[in-house]
């Protein structure tokens, strides 16, 4: 039989020497036992080995180069996440269910759009797109988390005119920033219309749900498992933790709230992300605990095909003067987000709000289209997923675009001035960390005492 991969370790070992923790696993040919340890204690946190090896291999596949020794920087990097975490939780950082399934898709689809398809990237990571969605849920969460809670302390910071141009006037000129190519990009955008064939299958699966459970058949957590396209749930039996009605979809957050008896399933409920039903757990003064069931109705090809159709003549039509691009974003494109700005992207970061994307910070099929444009040249249509995990078909223009250069305070004041804001951010959450770990207890295993680590007061 299989044994389960099981740590134990209580709170008194953490309070004693650091020592070896035996774990009973078996690896997947079932051929031996390993053995896992506790590496560090960060407050009530351990840091496993296991941990720190998973954090090497992923940042091997993905590229990632350590400054200084990654034996000694990894353990170092795992234990800040843990004191952001853990005054995440203190100052209620929250986010939201549907925040992590539509950063997971917006992976998956990059990982796809770079394998090939979603075929070989099952291939490659030897499980399905669904355990894929499971695997990854707990780090984006947790990377979300991290990110809020240091919006939160460096949020107020801010930096005079005055202050940027003292900090690059004795600046040597191989230190002024590069500015890579900056684009401004338009789009107009079409959903796809989901067949009413298809709405009416996925309200009578719902609908089936509803009935095995209210027969006794099956639980609302069995069927949320076995059948719930949210993928940051359905391994919890569809359960959302406690949530104010200001972190869910309105129409979702209606029903949710309106639930009163735990034992009555609610009426099938549209949201952005598709359709649900809703089960209540418990009421916490304005915050509410529910399990849900999503279900996504498929964009047809013929749909896809339509919406594709209908862009390439809104497309021909601009290059013909019929009218212009803003105009046709204004009053024909889907895309909430950008018709109230004659179809032009917003980037929206830490230091503010601009119409210039360097090209790594577009959507990657927006990205790809882009490169190969003119300035004020039309794409072909093409499809993506955006944001909220949908699928659209887009025509794209190139409004302008800037090649790389070396920053000047009269043409790129905003990017130096982002230069010296993220300095000064930097200086406050390096700050914020040394204390952090001064105030919290911390146990290191004697083999990383020699090591030369980011922050200080680690060692004691």
């Amino acid at each position: 039989m299989k044994k389960q991969h099981i740590i134990r370790w209580a709170l008194a070992a953490l309070m004693a020497p650091l020592a070896v923790v035996p774990v009973s696993a078996q690896e997947v040919n079932g051929a031996q036992n390993i053995i896992d340890e506790v590496i560090w204690v960060v407050g009530d946190e351990a840091i496993l080995r296991s941990e720190v090896e998973a954090m090497r291999l992923q940042a091997e596949q993905e590229g990632v180069r350590w400054s200084g020794d990654p034996d000694c920087a990894i353990p170092e990097q795992l234990a800040v996440d843990k004191l952001f975490l853990h005054q995440a939780a203190i100052d209620s950082i929250e986010v939201t269910e549907s925040e992590i399934a539509s950063g997971i898709e917006q992976q998956i689809e990059y990982m796809i759009s770079v394998i090939g398809s979603r075929e070989k990237l099952e291939e490659y990571r030897k499980m399905s797109i669904s355990q894929i969605r499971a695997e990854l849920h707990d780090t984006y969460r947790d990377r979300q988390l991290i990110q809020g809670m240091k919006q939160k302390l460096v949020g107020e910071i801010s930096v005079t005119p005055a202050e940027v141009r003292r900090y690059f006037k004795d600046l040597p000129q191989d230190s002024i920033p590069f500015v890579p190519t900056e684009v401004e990009v338009q789009i107009i955008a079409q959903t796809p219309r989901v067949e009413q064939s298809e709405i009416d299958r996925v309200k009578n699966e719902l609908r089936n749900y509803t009935d095995r459970v209210t027969r006794g058949e099956s639980t609302f957590q069995t069927l949320a498992r076995l059948y719930s396209e949210d993928p940051g749930t359905a391994r919890r039996g569809g359960e959302l933790d406690y949530t104010g009605r200001g972190m869910l979809d309105p129409a979702f957050a209606n029903v949710a709230f309106g639930l009163t008896d735990p034992k009555k399933i609610s009426k099938i409920v549209e949201s952005e992300f598709g359709f649900h039903i809703i089960q209540l757990v418990d009421k916490r003064g304005d915050k509410i605990k529910v399990r849900h069931i999503l279900r996504k109705p498929v964009v047809s090809e013929d749909a896809i095909n339509r919406s594709i159709g209908r862009l390439d003549s809104i497309a021909t039509d601009i290059r013909a003067g019929k009218f212009t691009f803003e105009q046709g974003a204004s009053l024909l494109s889907d895309d909430k987000d950008t018709r109230n700005n004659n179809g032009l992207m917003a980037n929206t970061s830490e230091t503010g709000r601009t119409s210039k994307f360097q090209l790594k910070d577009l959507p990657t099929e927006i990205a790809k289209v882009v490169d190969t444009l003119k300035v004020g040249q039309i794409s072909a249509p093409f499809q993506m997923i955006n944001e909220r995990g949908k699928t659209v078909c887009v025509i794209a223009k190139l409004k302008s675009r800037v090649e790389g250069h070396k920053a000047t305070i009269t043409e790129d004041f905003q990017v130096m001035k982002d230069v010296v804001l993220s300095k000064r951010r930097q200086e406050v959450l390096h700050n914020w960390v040394v204390n952090k770990i001064n105030a919290t207890y911390v146990r290191i295993n004697d083999r990383y005492r020699s090591c030369k680590f980011e922050y200080q007061g680690w060692i004691r």
